[in-house]
C-alpha cells in the first residue's frame, strides 16, 4: 500500500514513522527546510523509555507526481488550503483522503476539491509533541486513529485501512458513526482547549485553585449542547471520561492550541471555536463561556498577525 503522510509534525509523523517501521510503503509530503532537518537528523521518536530513528522517504509538493493509495491529512487548519492544493497530483481515482484535524470544517473544503467519495472522515488521539530539536517526543501510550466513510457505511477499503494500522501498531476502533466521533473529538478539544487558554494555565492549574472546578464542567455543558444540538449527542459515559480528563485535580495537561498561545504563536481559533460557535448560533444554542473563549483567542491571534505587542 503506498501511503502519503502530509506533515511530519507530531501527529502525523508518529503515524507515519509507525507505518514506516512496520514495513508499510511510506512517503512524508514536507516543507523543504523540514526535509532538510529529515535528511540530517532523520525522523527520530523519543520519551517513554524509547528512542528510535527512520531515514524516511521524502517529498516536496514540487516534486509529487504520482497517486497514493492513502493520504493522511496531518497540518494545522492554517495550511490545510495550501495543503489541499499540494496533494492532487497524489489523489488518484482510488485514493482515499484521511484528514486527522480536529473539527469539521475541512471536511466541507476537502469534499468540495475532492468528492465524498474520496474523504474518509478521521479522528486521530495521541499524546506527542515536537522538542526544539525537531524530534517527536511521545507524552503517553495513546495512539488511536480512527476512520470510517463519511455517510457512516462499513466499506471494504476502510477495513483494509484499519487493518494496515492495527499491524503497525496503531489502535483503529470501527466508529458506529465516524462523523459522530469527530463531533465528540471536537466537543473535548474545545473544552481542553477553554479551560486552559481561558485560565493560562494546566488543567490541574484550573482545577486546583479556588472556584476553579465549576469551569469545565460549564464548558463541557455548552460544547455538548451544540453537539446534541447537531445530532451528535454525547453519550453520558463519554461525558464522565472526557470531564475526569478536563477537570482532573494535579493534572499538567494542555493542548497543542495552549503550548501555540503560550508561545505567542498564531492558534487554530478559528477552525475549532470559531466554526463551533458559528454553529451554535445557527443552532440556536447559547455558548457564553465558549464565546469568551473565542473571542480571548481572536484578541491574541490580532496581536500576532499585526505584530501588536505579541502574545499577552
Amino acid at each position: 500500500m503506498k501511503i502519503l503522510v502530509v506533515g511530519a509534525g507530531a501527529t502525523g509523523g508518529y503515524f507515519g514513522a509507525l507505518l514506516a517501521r512496520a514495513g508499510q510503503d511510506v512517503t512524508f509530503l514536507v516543507r523543504p527546510a523540514r526535509a532538510a532537518a529529515l535528511r540530517e537528523r532523520g525522523l527520530r521518536v523519543v520519551g517513554r523509555d524509547e528512542e528510535w530513528v527512520l531515514a524516511p522517504r521524502l517529498v516536496t509538493a514540487d516534486a509529487l507526481d504520482t497517486a497514493y493509495d492513502l493520504v493522511l491529512l496531518s497540518v494545522k487548519s492554517t495550511g490545510l488550503d495550501q495543503a489541499i492544493e499540494d496533494i492532487v497530483p497524489a489523489v488518484g481515482p482510488d485514493t482515499a483522503v484521511v484528514p486527522l484535524l480536529n473539527g469539521l470544517a475541512h471536511i466541507d473544503a476537502l469534499n468540495a476539491r475532492f468528492g465524498t467519495s474520496v474523504v474518509l472522515g478521521g479522528v486521530a488521539k495521541v499524546v506527542t509533541t515536537l522538542d526544539e530539536t525537531g524530534d517527536i517526543r511521545r507524552l503517553a501510550p495513546l495512539a488511536h486513529l480512527t476512520l470510517g466513510e463519511q455517510d457512516g457505511t462499513r466499506s471494504a477499503r476502510v477495513a483494509k485501512f484499519r487493518a494496515v494500522l492495527e499491524e503497525a501498531g496503531i489502535a483503529s476502533p470501527e466508529p458506529e458513526h465516524v462523523v459522530t466521533a469527530m463531533w465528540h473529538k471536537w466537543v473535548f478539544i474545545t473544552t481542553l482547549g477553554a479551560v486552559t487558554s481561558l485560565m493560562r494555565g494546566t488543567v490541574g492549574d484550573v482545577h486546583d485553585t479556588p472556584g476553579g472546578p465549576s469551569l469545565a464542567p460549564a464548558l463541557l455543558a455548552e460544547a455538548s449542547a451544540v453537539a446534541d444540538a447537531a445530532g451528535h449527542p454525547l453519550p453520558e459515559a463519554e461525558r464522565a471520561t472526557t470531564l475526569a480528563v478536563v477537570a482532573a485535580p494535579g493534572s499538567p495537561m494542555v493542548p497543542s492550541l495552549y503550548r501555540d498561545l503560550a508561545a505567542g504563536r498564531p492558534t487554530e481559533v478559528e477552525h475549532l471555536f470559531g466554526d463551533l460557535t458559528t454553529r451554535a448560533r445557527a443552532l440556536g444554542v447559547a455558548t457564553p463561556l465558549l464565546d469568551l473563549a473565542t473571542l480571548h483567542l481572536r484578541v491574541h491571534q490580532r496581536r500576532v498577525t499585526t505584530g501588536a505587542g505579541g502574545a499577552t
